[in-house]
């Protein structure tokens, strides 16, 4: 009669712990699937900003590709139209060369077609949908052929240009393509320093590639223009074709690299190239 009590009064015990033993896989169950549900929404939401990333990039290629041979149309019919132009302003100052009224003015005309044949060379170069022409050359040596043909802008606006890239870096890319964009960056700079300043340029091998950087110590980019820096005819400067910095990109992008503009901790603004050497590497063979 004891054991049939005894084994009565186990028999809930015994249940009671079995429930708890259900009840306590169930909350580890439970908290597992939430952790992966998580888990789960934020791969979906990381994969949805890439995908709008993504999306947002493929339609800036398609309006740079309509906007480029919008500008390549254009700038054809200006230049044709520019070539006569400027050949009779020519033979008109031949006939005034003894009336120096009338050859101040034509020295203003003579500016201003100059200032629009370079806005066409800035369409042109923007419209360009050339492949990159690979060679393998030193990075310092073309950074001090571009300064080297601003000497005397850099003199004139007391601007401190320093270079600080190794003899031995050498990059396989288009030299031309280069040297236009670290000049455009270089330009807009100087743009920024009109009271004088600090030019610095570095480069490294990154382990995507090799990044070239061109800082200066100038007021720094607002954040509308940091953000739209790039855009084809957007300009801060009054008198701007607002295409440098977009003929930067499309030079970065036709090398299968990026370039992005910041602000630097102690002041100014700061462009980075990024080139990357499997893009160059698959471009070469």
């Amino acid at each position: 009669m004891t054991q049939l009590m005894h084994e009565r009064d186990v028999a809930p015990l015994q249940k009671e712990s079995d429930l708890e033993t259900v009840l306590a896989a169930w909350h580890d169950a439970t908290l597992r699937l939430e952790h992966t549900h998580e888990a789960l929404r934020g791969e979906v939401r990381r994969l949805t900003e890439e995908l709008e990333v993504k999306n947002r990039e493929l339609a800036r290629k398609n309006r740079l590709a309509d906007l480029g041979q919008m500008a390549s149309h254009i700038a054809h019919e200006v230049r044709n139209n520019l070539v006569p132009a400027t050949l009779y302003l020519s033979l008109l100052r031949r006939r005034l060369c003894d009336d120096r009224g009338s050859l101040d003015v034509l020295d203003k005309i003579e500016s201003g077609l100059t200032s629009l044949d370079a806005t066409v060379n800035d369409l042109l170069n923007f419209a360009a949908e050339r492949d990159p022409q690979l060679t393998r050359f030193g990075l310092k040596g073309l950074v001090e052929d571009v300064y080297a043909s601003l000497r005397p802008q850099f003199s004139a606006q007391a601007i401190d240009a320093r270079i600080d890239i190794s003899d031995q870096l050498c990059v396989t890319a288009d030299r031309d393509m280069l040297r236009r964009a670290v000049l455009n960056i270089t330009l807009n700079s100087l743009d920024a320093m009109l009271d004088g300043g600090e030019l610095t340029v570095t480069a490294c091998r990154s382990r995507g590639g090799v990044e070239l950087e061109l800082a200066d110590n100038g007021p720094g980019l607002s954040d509308e223009a940091r953000r739209r820096a790039f855009e084809p005819f957007f300009s801060t400067k009054s008198n701007g074709t607002g295409l440098g910095l977009a003929i930067v990109y499309r030079m970065a992008d036709a090398h299968g690299g990026e370039v992005t503009a910041t602000n630097c901790p102690e002041g100014g603004a700061a462009f980075t190239i990024r080139l990357p050497h499997r893009a160059l590497e698959a471009a070469a063979a």
